[in-house]
C-alpha cells in the first residue's frame, strides 16, 4: 500500500531526529545516516508499526447517496487504500487524460465495491448481487429516485448497468462498452426512462502502433505572442505525433440513446472526439462540443480547438454557438475569449446561457466590465440576449425552481472578494441586487450555499418555498464550526435559522426528505461517536429572546444508519482548537491533538503540519477552521500517524499570507516565520511541546513550505516534503497564487526556491514524491533536484520516489 509506505519511512525518519537529545546539525545529521550517507539506501517496501498498520487495515465507512425522492439510500462499500496493482495498471498520458489502455476509461478512476439499498428512515438493508470483483462507478439516480445507472470497469472495458430500487436487483445491459473519458459516460435523458451514453465505437482495431523509426524532427512553433499561460496548463501534454494518434484513439466515442428496458439502442451523430454532449432539459436538442486539430503540445485537452454547436434530436445541426481556437493566449489566471462556461438553463425548455469576456480575459485590464451573460432560446435563429454586466468575474450560476430567478457569483481577483446577485433572467432591465457581499475568505460571515433539488426531468434547482430558499453551511465561529440550515428571502432578505448544530456534536444537513413536514436528512457525529445519519423532525419555534445564530424552532432526531467505529483505539486521542497571535497581533489558531495516554504536563516531540494560504487583508485570516467536535479518523497520509508513535501534532496550524495578489509574496518568508514561532510558541506555552524537539511537514505548497523553513529558520529539528516544488525558475509561468512571471519578479523566484539556498538546509530533510505526479508544477524533478542539491553541500537528506504514485 502507497500511504503505508510514506508513512513507515516518515516516522522512522522523525523518531530517529525527534525522539534524540539535542544537538547541532552536524550531530544531527550523523544520528540520522551516520558519517556517509549511501545510496539506493533502504530498497523495498517497509511495513508500518504495528499501531499504524491496524488502522490502515480498518475497514472504512460506507460511502451514502441520497435517492432524489428521499425515500431511499445507497451505501457502498469502498476501501481506503487501492492495493499497488491498481496503480500499476498501464496507463497513458495524453493532453491532460490518464488513460487505462485496457478499459479505455481514467487510470485509477474511483470505484466501489458493493451496493446496498436501505429505505428511509429506518428500512431493510437491501444487498444489490454485482458479479465478483465489481468496480462500481458513481451512481445516476433518475429523477423519481425509481431507478439507478452505474458503471462497472473490468479487466478489459467499461459495462453498463441499471439497478431497480423496489426489487434491488442490478442487470447488465449487453452489448455497451462506455467510453467515459473527457466527460460523462452515461447520463439520464428528460424523459428519465432513455440513457444517453458515449461508447467505445463498433468495430473499432487496435491502437495505433509506435513509429520505430521516427517520421521526421519535432517541430514546434511560437507565434511571437505571449502563449505558455500558467505554470498549471502543461498537465501530461501530448509529446508528438503518435501521442496525437492515441489521444484521438482512445477519446473517440459513438453517442447511443438506450432503452435500459429492451436494450435497444439508436445511435446520433458519428463517432468524434465529444468533450462534452448535453441535452436540453426538454429533451428535443443536444448542446456538443467536438474537439479538433491543431493539438497543442504545450497544453492539455481543455485548451484544444472546439466546434460548440446545438443539434436536433437526430443529430443534425441546428447552431453553431462558438468555433474556438487553441486557447494558447490565455493570461495566468485569466479567461480564454469567445463564449464559456456554456450550459443549459435549468428552469427552461431548451435555452442557452453562457459568459463572455469584456477584457480580453485578462485580469490586468482595466475596464468598468469584465464579464457579461448571454442567453438564446431555440430555435436559436435570434441575436442572444444580454441579460447581465459583471464588473468583476464570473463565477457560476443557480436558477431557481421556475421563473426568471437566478443567483450570479462574480469574483475579485484583487480583493478576493464575492458577491451574489438575484436577477430576473426573464426580464433582464430589472437591476440586479446584491445578495452577498463578503471577502472569499471570510468563513465567519459565509452564509452557506442553496440547497438543491431535482426536477422531473433530471435538472438540478435551488430548492424554493415561494419566495424562500434553503441555505446550509459550515457555520464557522470562533469556537468552531457549527453547520447550520437556514430559511432566506431572496426578495426580503429575511432570514430564519431552521437548525443548527448542538454544542457536543458536529451534525450537517445532507438532504430534505419532506420540506412541508419540516423532515430532512443529517450526518451527526462527536469526538466519540462515528459519522451516522439522522432524519430530523422541525417542531414549534422556541419561545424566548434567541440569539440569531442558534435554531429558532426545536427538532427531533430518528436514526437511519449505525455504522460502528472503525477504529476504537483512536478514541483516548484528545484535540483541541487553540487560539493565540503572531507578533504583529493577527490572530492565529490550529488543532492540537495529544496521543493515547498522555500525561499532563509531559512535553513530547511535536509535529507541525501545515498549508500556506494567501489573504488580502488580516481580519480573515485568523479565523478558526474545524470543530473540536469531529470523529477522529485518519485518512490518506495524514500527519495524525504520529499521534501512534507518542507525538503532539500540531494540525491545520494558520500559515496566512497577507498582501495584495501581485506582490503578497513579497513578504513570504518573513510572514511564514512569524506564523510558525507563533505556534510553537503557544504549544510550548500549554506544556504539550519540546520547542527543541519540533518537525515540520506538509504536502505540496505545503513542501515547499517546509523545504524553506529548514532553509530560513532555526526554528525545526526535521523536515517532511511531501510532493513539492523547490525551484521556481523551473516553473517560471506562475505558482500557487503568483500571477507574475520569473521574467517579471525574478528576485521573487530565486529567494523563494530552498534549492537555491540548500546550503543553509542543515537539519535532516525526508522528501517524498510519487513517481508519476500529475501536477506539472510539480514534477518528480523537483524534489530529485533538492536531494541532490542538499546532499552536494553537506547536507542531510533521504528521497523516497513512490512508484505509480501521482500528487496525492
Amino acid at each position: 500500500m502507497r500511504t503505508r509506505t510514506i508513512h513507515a519511512l516518515a516516522i522512522l525518519v522523525l523518531v530517529t531526529v525527534l525522539a534524540g537529545a539535542v544537538a547541532g546539525p552536524a550531530s544531527r545529521a550523523q544520528a540520522v545516516v551516520g558519517p556517509a550517507p549511501r545510496a539506493q539506501a533502504d530498497q523495498g517496501y517497509r511495513r508500518a508499526p504495528k499501531a499504524v498498520r491496524e488502522v490502515l487495515d480498518a475497514q472504512p465507512l460506507p460511502t451514502v447517496w441520497v435517492s432524489p425522492a428521499r425515500d431511499e439510500i445507497i451505501l457502498a462499500q469502498t476501501r481506503t487504500y487501492p492495493p499497488i496493482g491498481d496503480l500499476a495498471a498501464p496507463m497513458l498520458r495524453l493532453a491532460g487524460v490518464r488513460v487505462n489502455p485496457r478499459t479505455n476509461a481514467q487510470h485509477r478512476a474511483a470505484y466501489w465495491l458493493a451496493l446496498t439499498l436501505k429505505s428511509l428512515p429506518e428500512g431493510v438493508e437491501r444487498p444489490i448481487a454485482l458479479p465478483p470483483g465489481a468496480r462500481v462507478g458513481f451512481p445516476m439516480w433518475t429523477a423519481d429516485g425509481k431507478a439507478f445507472a452505474f458503471t462497472n470497469t473490468t479487466d478489459d472495458g467499461v459495462e453498463l448497468w441499471v439497478a431497480d430500487v423496489a426489487t434491488a436487483q442490478a442487470r447488465r445491459i449487453e452489448g455497451i462498452r462506455v467510453n467515459p473519458l473527457l466527460g460523462t459516460g452515461i447520463q439520464w435523458m428528460p424523459d428519465q426512462r432513455t440513457l444517453f451514453v458515449r461508447t467505445v465505437p463498433d468495430g473499432r482495431v487496435g491502437p495505433p502502433p509506435e513509429p520505430t523509426v521516427p517520421e521526421g524532427p519535432k517541430v514546434e512553433e511560437g507565434s511571437g505572442k505571449s502563449g505558455i499561460g500558467s505554470t498549471y496548463e502543461s498537465r501530461d501534454v501530448l509529446r508528438n505525433a503518435h501521442d496525437e494518434a492515441l489521444f484521438d484513439y482512445y477519446c473517440t466515442s459513438s453517442l447511443l440513446l438506450v432503452d435500459p428496458v429492451t436494450g435497444t439502442s439508436t445511435r446520433l451523430g458519428k463517432p468524434d472526439i465529444y468533450a462534452g454532449v448535453t441535452p436540453s432539459p426538454d429533451g428535443a436538442h443536444f448542446l456538443v462540443e467536438i474537439i479538433h486539430r491543431p493539438y497543442s503540445y504545450l497544453h492539455s485537452f481543455w485548451r484544444f480547438p472546439r466546434e460548440v454547436e446545438i443539434w436536433d434530436r437526430s443529430g443534425s445541426l441546428e447552431h453553431r454557438l462558438a468555433s474556438l481556437p487553441l486557447a494558447d493566449e490565455v493570461p495566468i489566471q485569466g479567461e480564454p475569449k469567445g463564449p464559456r462556461y456554456y450550459t443549459w438553463r435549468s428552469n427552461a425548455p431548451a435555452t442557452l446561457v453562457w459568459a463572455e469576456a469584456l477584457d480580453e480575459g485578462d485580469p490586468g485590464t482595466k475596464v468598468p466590465h469584465r464579464d457579461r451573460l448571454l442567453m438564446s432560446e431555440a430555435p436559436f435563429k435570434s441575436s442572444p440576449t444580454e441579460i447581465l454586466r459583471l464588473p468583476e468575474r464570473f463565477d457560476g450560476i443557480v436558477w431557481g425552481e421556475a421563473g426568471g430567478l437566478a443567483l450570479v457569483d462574480e469574483f475579485d481577483r484583487e480583493r478576493r472578494w464575492y458577491r451574489t446577485l438575484a436577477i430576473d433572467a426573464d426580464t433582464p432591465s430589472t437591476p440586479p441586487r446584491v445578495i452577498w457581499d463578503l471577502s472569499a475568505n471570510d468563513r465567519y460571515g459565509d452564509p452557506g450555499s442553496p440547497v438543491w433539488r431535482i426536477l422531473p426531468n433530471g435538472r438540478w434547482v435551488m430548492q424554493q418555498d415561494g419566495g424562500w430558499i434553503y441555505l446550509s453551511g459550515w457555520g464557522a465561529t470562533p469556537e468552531g464550526d457549527r453547520p447550520f440550515l437556514d430559511r432566506f428571502n431572496v426578495s426580503t432578505m429575511e432570514k430564519e435559522r431552521l437548525f443548527r448544530s448542538d454544542r457536543d456534536h458536529y451534525e450537517s444537513f445532507v438532504s430534505w426528505i419532506d420540506v412541508p413536514a419540516g423532515r430532512f436528512l443529517t450526518r451527526r457525529e462527536s469526538p466519540r461517536d462515528p459519522p451516522n445519519f439522522y432524519v430530523r423532525t422541525l417542531g414549534a419555534p422556541l419561545r424566548g429572546p434567541i440569539d440569531s445564530l442558534e435554531a429558532a424552532r426545536s427538532s427531533s432526531l430518528q436514526r437511519v444508519t449505525r455504522f460502528r467505529d472503525p477504529t476504537p483505539q483512536l478514541r483516548s486521542i484528545t484535540k483541541r482548537i487553540v487560539k493565540y497571535e503572531r507578533a504583529d497581533g493577527v490572530p492565529l489558531s490550529l488543532t492540537l491533538y495529544l496521543p493515547p495516554g498522555y500525561r499532563n504536563g509531559t512535553r513530547l516531540p511535536t509535529i507541525l503540519w501545515a498549508y500556506p494560504l494567501e489573504y488580502s487583508d488580516p481580519s480573515t485570516a485568523g479565523q478558526v477552521f474545524g470543530s473540536e467536535q469531529r470523529f477522529t479518523q485518519f485518512l490518506g497520509a495524514s500527519p495524525l500517524f504520529f499521534l501512534l508513535q507518542g507525538y503532539a501534532v500540531l494540525d491545520n496550524v494558520a500559515m496566512p499570507v497577507i498582501g495584495h495578489p501581485d506582490s503578497v509574496y513579497n513578504t513570504y518568508l518573513e510572514q511564514l516565520g512569524s506564523n510558525a514561532k507563533a505556534a510553537i510558541d503557544k504549544a510550548a506555552a500549554l506544556g504539550v511541546t519540546d520547542r527543541n524537539r519540533v518537525g515540520v511537514a506538509g504536502h505540496s505548497h505545503g513542501a515547499f513550505m517546509t523545504a524553506n523553513f529548514l532553509a530560513h529558520s532555526d526554528l525545526f529539528r526535521a523536515g517532511i516534503a511531501r510532493s513539492g516544488a523547490f525551484n521556481h525558475t523551473i516553473r517560471p509561468f506562475g505558482f500557487q497564487t503568483e500571477r507574475r512571471t520569473y521574467f517579471e519578479a525574478p528576485e521573487s523566484y530565486i529567494r523563494l526556491s530552498p534549492a537555491l539556498h540548500a546550503d543553509q538546509i542543515d537539519e535532516p530533510l525526508l522528501l517524498v514524491h510519487g513517481e508519476l505526479d500529475v501536477n506539472p508544477g510539480t514534477v518528480p524533478l523537483q524534489s530529485e533536484l533538492l536531494y541532490k542539491a542538499v546532499v552536494g553541500t553537506g547536507g542531510t537528506a533521504r528521497l523516497v520516489v513512490l512508484p505509480y504514485e501521482s500528487h496525492g
